[in-house]
């Protein structure tokens, strides 16, 4: 089982899920102002990610590019069910439609997000 990625994970994550594959320099730019941290930080979160399996490292024309290992909607429903649970107290996971209007979902991604949180909540 993928390890759930933290907050400053995801943040990567999002932006890997936007263009892949993408530099280290390429992703520090786009996560800068949301998280507020140095070039050095991004590459041991970028290193740590690699090590735990959420990300891939290719060598592109001499290189070192990034592209993600997870898939979008999947993490998207265990971070969803986590919140249920952890935040709200919510033994079933929150609805796909919470995530309406999402900029990150085209509309089959949410349909498939839904597809996924209702098997998990019926066993």
């Amino acid at each position: 089982m993928t390890p759930q990625p933290s907050a400053s994970e995801l943040a990567i994550l999002k932006a890997l899920w936007q263009q892949s594959p993408l530099s280290g320099r390429e992703i520090h730019q786009r996560i800068q102002a949301q998280l507020d941290w140095s070039y050095s930080s991004t590459r041991k979160t970028l290193e740590r990610m690699q090590e735990k399996g959420l990300l891939a490292v290719l060598d592109v024309h001499g290189l070192k590019v990034f592209e993600v290992k997870v898939a979008k909607v999947e993490t998207l429903a265990t971070f969803a069910r986590d919140f249920a649970k952890r935040v709200l107290e919510m033994e079933s996971p929150l609805p796909a439609s919470f995530f309406a209007g999402s900029q990150l979902l085209d509309e089959a991604e949410l349909a498939e997000l839904e597809r996924l949180l209702k098997k998990d909540d019926h066993g």
